[in-house]
């Protein structure tokens, strides 16, 4: 990517070099993205194949050496994880303002990862739990800091070649989204799970070697620790965190010391907090007496997206979990006589956001012009329905697959793009109104409540499946496909009162 540095044009201050017209530094947070995502989506194409996966099959030819556990325990381990990455986020976004700032965050955000992946790579179920927690830790740190530099780019939010930037660093995101899953995903299923988590980690570490070498590009202000705990407030903190990891330290070494400790002491206490968390964060937003009326009725409003995102989530995650065992059991494996993967169906998504997203910028832009341009709500109500009526598409093949007959791939080539036109109507517009509906006092923390949607609705999947519910069941899909249509129903007919709520914001 080097090569596409050019020397600044004449409207550009100064002659140092740039990245497509744009501030240098941000080629150097376009790869690290880029590096990052290619390790965090290829490692997530074989989560839940590595842990069903069980002894080798001689007459498929297929490796063993997974973890043998069920499916329901597999989609619940991978909601958990997914659901810990974005609640990680929060406490990421607290270190860079009061802590390390970005740019320090961000390079030890990348050893951590680069140590989950490592973690990983060494066989046993222990390793790969610790894997897990430090992957999702250190993605946490990674994604609430990285975008923000991205903006310290940038001449303030009038700078024209902001948008530009962000469009850029978005299809660093997914072009590493969209690689990782052919090989990472192929190496680590068809030949050796460790070995592809190692690629995991070694593309980490070109992402951290690329952030390290290029950070003198970077913003000064992305050094800069915005708020920096006073030396009261880090006392406090360090004793609050101590006091809890001793607590947690006691109980769970009692519950081993008693015979009792089963996955599930681990795995539903983090679902609930999953649960619980974003809850009590909008509870404590909404009784801040500091708010002005119309920043308690644009929360509100609020309320009713984070739910319907929420809903979104749940169903559109599964892609990597019920979706992706559908894929490997019941999907044909060959396309005109060439066999492939089962991991690169996850390479679907991103490659539709990329091919998708310019044309629904335009779309947007067009009917805007002509004045009939669906407002925020329609959009999130559109979303929610196409989620719904992509599971409502899934029930057809699993209805096909259930005598053992393998269903052909394109019904998930069309499940994934059905989503991802979901996505595209609800996720963008969805962090535009959050930055709008924040209430001035908690500016900067509502992007990190946008996420928690994400973990809510990831930790409801999880707390389902670890309650018993068979997600790979055909009255459960079909149950979610209508419950997301009602809630995209839902949020159309009282579109009015929703959009009364948000005042002047539309």
């Amino acid at each position: 990517m080097a090569s596409s540095l050019t020397k600044a044009s004449a409207s550009t201050p100064g002659s140092e070099k740039t990245f497509f017209g744009h501030p240098r530094g941000l080629a150097t947070l376009f790869m690290t993205e880029m590096w990052e995502r290619f390790s965090y989506y290829g490692m997530r194409a074989l989560l839940v194949y590595y842990i069903v996966s069980g002894g080798a099959d001689a007459a498929t030819g297929s490796q063993g050496g997974g973890l043998a556990m069920d499916a329901a325990m597999a989609t619940a381990i991978y909601s958990v994880y997914v659901s810990m990455v974005y609640l990680m986020a929060m406490p990421g976004g607290w270190f860079g303002d009061r802590v390390w700032g970005a740019r320090k965050t961000v390079a030890i955000a990348g050893f951590v990862i680069m140590g989950g992946h490592v973690a990983l790579a060494v066989p046993g179920q222990a390793m790969f739990f610790v894997g897990l927690a430090l992957v999702a830790a250190g993605s946490g740190l990674l994604k609430a800091n990285i975008s923000t530099m991205v903006g310290h780019l940038y001449d303030g939010p009038e700078d024209p070649r902001r948008d530009g930037g962000f469009t850029l660093f978005y299809i660093g995101i997914n072009l590493g989204a969209f690689v990782a899953p052919f090989v990472i995903g192929t190496v680590g299923k068809e030949h050796n799970w460790h070995f592809g988590f190692a690629l995991a980690a070694v593309g980490m570490g070109l992402g951290l070697l690329q952030f390290l070498i290029g950070t003198r590009h970077l913003s000064p202000k992305s050094n800069e620790v915005p708020n920096p705990l006073s030396a009261e407030e880090r006392r406090a903190v360090i004793t609050k965190v101590v006091g809890a990891l001793v607590v947690a330290a006691v109980f769970y070494g009692a519950v081993v010391a008693l015979g009792m400790y089963t996955l599930n002491w681990a795995l539903v206490p983090l679902t609930l907090a999953g649960l619980i968390i974003p809850v009590a964060v909008l509870v404590r937003i909404k009784r801040d007496k500091d708010l002005s009326a119309g920043e308690q009725s644009k929360m509100n409003g609020y309320i009713w997206f984070f739910v319907a995102a929420a809903i979104f989530w749940m169903i559109y995650d599964q892609g990597g979990s019920t979706l992706s065992l559908f894929a490997d059991d019941k999907t044909a494996g060959s396309v005109l006589g060439i066999d492939f993967s089962a991991t690169w169906y996850q390479s679907l998504n991103p490659l539709y956001v990329m091919a998708l997203a310019p044309v629904f910028a335009w779309l947007w832009l067009w009917l805007a012009r002509k004045n009939q341009e669906p407002n925020t709500i329609v959009k999130f109500a559109m979303g929610l329905v196409l989620v719904g009526a992509s599971f409502f598409v899934f029930v057809v093949p699993m209805g096909m697959a259930g005598d053992g007959t393998k269903v052909s791939p394109m019904w998930l080539v069309s499940i994934y793009m059905i989503q991802t036109i979901g996505e595209l109507c609800l996720s963008p517009v969805g962090l535009s109104v959050t930055t709008k509906m924040a209430p001035q006092k908690y500016a900067s923390q509502m992007m990190g409540v946008w996420f928690l949607a994400v973990t809510a609705g990831d930790c409801t999947t999880g707390l389902l499946s670890l309650a018993g519910v068979d997600l790979n069941g055909t009255g459960i899909i079909a149950m979610q496909a209508a419950l997301a249509v009602a809630a995209g129903f839902a949020v159309f007919m009282y579109r009015k009162k929703v959009q009364a709520m948000m005042g002047e914001v539309h």
